[in-house]
């Protein structure tokens, strides 16, 4: 599915791989879908949506048995519901591992939840006595989160959670702009520019992340930058998994704020230090006082604050800081 429309503030056709059904496709086992509407009606409009449904790929047919994990948390396999001796263990796992040698297109994945093959965590995995423990990863997913533990990875429930939604898009666009930056040709240069715009994103997730980030990048005279850029971002991407909580934001609003500390006539900077606080109370959404600065920078330019990423990390049209 390619987007409606392109912002050409961010970068364009950025791919995400997603389970079919999702999308409205009838692959389930009963011929049926869980089309998402987030998905098709907002996502859809900004990224190219690339569907997979695993069973459907192995020639298992819609409709079809379902299949269920069983085993334990060390050793899982996918067999039969009705029929244990249909076992789709290995076939599931190849085409994982063919897909997964194409990922280089994709900046992100979601997949369905609960799913035997595409489930990202807690699936139900079946005992020898029957009993189901929520200990299973998808087949496929397994194949496809081993291959790239980079890969911004989402299960569609959980962007319902305003928090988990901001941080799966947020790590979409941080990757798609590293890998373009790495296709371009990564330079210690590029590196370093690199940081200096994500820092107040950084530090809205992780103070700590954010300064052993410029630890690691205090001196690159001397070190191997491959290595150290594939660290670097390991690290940023590990820490914007972690939603970013009212006050972690309220932190890096007044550092922003300190900006205009000598731009602002008085009853101005008093109103945006009111909004500020008016959000850790949550009274306002981030959204307010985010505009407020996005607002008054364009008045007062500040060439370092220009490049911040943290004020603009995706189109402002998804509106997914209005819940936050």
């Amino acid at each position: 599915m390619s987007p409606k429309h392109k912002n050409t503030e961010f970068t364009a056709g950025i791919r995400i791989g997603i389970s079919s059904c999702l999308l409205g496709g009838k692959v389930r086992f009963d011929g049926g879908h869980k089309r998402n509407r987030f998905v098709t009606d907002a996502l859809a409009d900004y990224f190219e949506l690339v569907p997979y449904c695993p069973e459907v790929a192995i020639g298992m047919g819609v409709p079809r048995q379902p299949i269920r994990l069983v085993g334990d948390a060390e050793r899982q396999e996918a067999v039969g519901v009705k029929t244990p001796e249909l076992n789709v263990t290995q076939p599931l796992r190849e085409y994982g591992r063919t897909v997964a040698a194409s990922l280089d297109g994709l900046c992100g994945f979601i997949f369905k939840k609960d799913s035997p093959s595409c489930g990202m965590a807690r699936v139900k995995v079946y005992n020898d006595k029957g009993m189901p423990e929520r200990t299973g990863t998808g087949l496929f997913a397994r194949e496809i989160m081993q291959a790239d533990p980079l890969l911004p990875v989402e299960e569609e429930g959980r962007l319902n959670d305003a928090g988990l939604c901001d941080s799966f898009i947020t790590r979409v666009y941080v990757y798609a702009r590293w890998k373009a930056l790495c296709n371009a040709g990564l330079s210690k240069s590029g590196l370093m520019e690199f940081h200096a715009s994500h820092k107040f994103l950084v530090m809205a997730h992780s103070s700590d992340t954010y300064r052993r980030l410029g630890r690691m990048l205090s001196d690159l005279s001397a070190v191997d930058l491959g290595e150290t850029a594939h660290s670097y971002i390991s690290i940023v991407l590990e820490a914007l998994k972690r939603p970013a909580t009212r006050k972690q934001h309220t932190n890096v609003l007044q550092h922003l704020l300190g900006y205009l500390k000598n731009d602002l006539e008085p009853a101005y900077r008093a109103d945006l230090s009111g909004s500020i606080d008016a959000y850790r109370r949550g009274d306002y959404p981030l959204v307010v006082p985010v505009r407020l600065l996005q607002h008054y920078f364009g008045i007062h330019l500040h060439p370092y604050i220009s490049r911040q990423v943290y004020l603009n990390p995706y189109p402002e049209s998804l509106q997914l800081r209005n819940a936050l």
